[in-house]
């Protein structure tokens, strides 16, 4: 069993913390400042760290900051006798699993730390089971030839050229070529050229040198040199600027490049795996790509098959999803009903895998029951479904418009509401081609309910967490990826 770690300048507290613990069964280690504690991180990993926030040679909060840094999923419980608004904030947006002022009731603190061990646990687990999840999913006889290709090209440097529609997966089919060949301890780099401004792509891509234009205040590596040693994956290449082209097919030829503003050669040793879901001997013929660039790019091709065309893999796929988003929001995980699971089989996924992931979690958050039935499948799943028109809110905002314990919608069985609108705004955006559909919107939701929690607790975000049924560290990482004001 990992320790308990206790960080205290002061003698006193480390002695009653170490018999209290000692009591209960738990292994402790004190230290009486954050350089001894940082330095006994290089042999070993406690389970829970209990710090205090002022001591001699520096302050918890920036032994916090370094410990999350190295130890993200790590729950650290602060202490201090200044129970002052300013400290309490800081110690929870550093990430603080909990804040324990001082003099504290100490089967209080027991228990708390008894808390963050369960929640350390908890996080170690889930980082378990996430690591036995298979790369990729199929038994469908389409997705089994996708599989023997990856086996084929696993010992080879080949560019590869993926296929399919949006949704499908092709970034996973160019991690598994990856990992699997010879470059699998280098990096694997993605850029999406579809979704950079093409004044920018050039930068990203081959990187720039200080002063090369407004705003370049340092020099920056781009995607190629990141990528040198591994792999390059290159998404919806369709969509890259044609005057970009030249620059991408001299160093698929020569593997060199220079910088924007650069005067320099620089060589970069990167395979490249591109993917689309355009028709590029269509758009040659359009003259909009270039049919040497096509040549050098379409060494080998792979199709990757909609989820149409894989049925029989949308049991596995589904329940995978479920269990997924189960542990990420900290929730038992939902089971889909016999009818409900052929209907959702019998679907057409015209958003393919990233729409079954994105039902799945909207089912994780919005269903009733842990058993979930035909009914409470999303409207779009629904026989005769029509789209409904949208209001001028959101999805998310008319999400948590309703008070607690009210209706979000007047009707959710009849297609009105917030669930149509949200089902409108999904199908919109996927007919447009857009790009990360499932990140956008489901940022939205989580950003929404996050924030309306928030609002509930008055900011406490144990208490805010509590309600939401999610981890209090799972709350804070999202409050940070997501980037909210709180």
């Amino acid at each position: 069993m990992k320790s308990i770690w206790v960080v205290d300048d002061d003698h006193s507290i480390r002695f009653v913390l170490e018999k209290a613990l000692a009591r209960e069964g738990l292994p402790v280690r004190s230290f009486s400042n954050a350089r001894d504690m940082l330095a006994a991180l290089d042999d070993d990993v406690p389970q829970v760290l209990v710090s205090d926030i002022r001591m001699p040679g520096g302050s918890g909060l920036e032994l916090l900051a370094k410990v999350k840094a190295r130890l993200p999923a790590l729950p650290v419980i602060i202490m201090t006798a200044y129970s002052d608004l300013d400290s309490a904030v800081s110690a929870f947006q550093g990430g603080a699993f909990e804040y324990l002022p001082k003099p504290f009731d100490l089967p209080r603190a027991v228990e708390l730390i008894r808390r963050a061990q369960e929640e350390s646990q908890r996080e170690a687990g889930e980082q378990e089971a996430a690591a036995q999840v298979p790369e990729m999913l199929g038994q469908a006889p389409a997705m089994q030839d996708v599989f023997r290709a990856i086996g084929r090209l696993s010992q080879s440097n080949v560019t590869v050229m993926i296929t399919g529609e949006s949704g499908s997966g092709k970034e996973l089919v160019a991690r598994a070529l990856h990992k699997h060949s010879p470059r699998g301890d280098g990096p694997f780099v993605a850029i999406n050229t579809a979704a950079i401004p093409k004044d920018l792509l050039e930068s990203e891509l081959f990187g720039h040198e200080r002063g090369a234009f407004t705003g370049a205040q340092a020099s920056r590596r781009g995607r190629f040199e990141q990528a040198d040693g591994g792999t390059l994956f290159l998404d919806e290449i369709g969509d890259m600027p044609f005057e970009l082209q030249t620059r991408l097919l001299r160093v698929l030829s020569d593997g060199q490049f220079y910088r924007v503003g650069g005067h320099s050669p620089l060589r970069s040793n990167v395979r490249v795996i591109a993917a689309t879901h355009q028709n590029l001997e269509e758009r040659v013929r359009q003259g909009v790509f270039r049919e040497d660039l096509f040549h050098r790019l379409n060494v080998i091709r792979l199709r990757l098959p909609p989820l149409r065309e894989r049925r029989e893999d949308v049991p596995a796929l589904a329940r995978h999803f479920l269990q997924r988003s189960a542990t990420e929001l900290g929730v038992e995980p939902k089971r889909l009903s016999d009818a409900a699971l052929a209907q959702l089989t019998h679907f057409d996924f015209p958003g393919n895998v990233r729409q079954l992931e994105n039902i799945c979690h909207w089912l994780s958050v919005m269903a009733p029951g842990q058993v979930v039935e035909s009914k409470d499948l999303p409207d779009e799943l629904q026989p005769g479904h029509a789209p409904a028109p949208t209001t001028g809110m959101s999805p998310t905002q008319l999400a948590v418009a309703s008070p607690a314990g009210a209706p979000a919608s007047t009707s959710t069985s009849s297609g009105e509401g917030w669930l149509a609108d949200m089902a409108a705004d999904a199908r919109a955006r996927l007919l447009a081609g857009e790009a990360d559909v499932w990140d956008v919107l489901t940022r939205r939701l989580e950003a929404r309910l996050i924030l309306t929690a928030l609002d509930v607790t008055r900011g406490r975000r144990i208490e805010a967490a509590q309600k939401l049924g999610i981890g209090r560290n799972t709350i804070t990482r999202k409050i940070q990826e997501l980037g909210l004001d709180v």
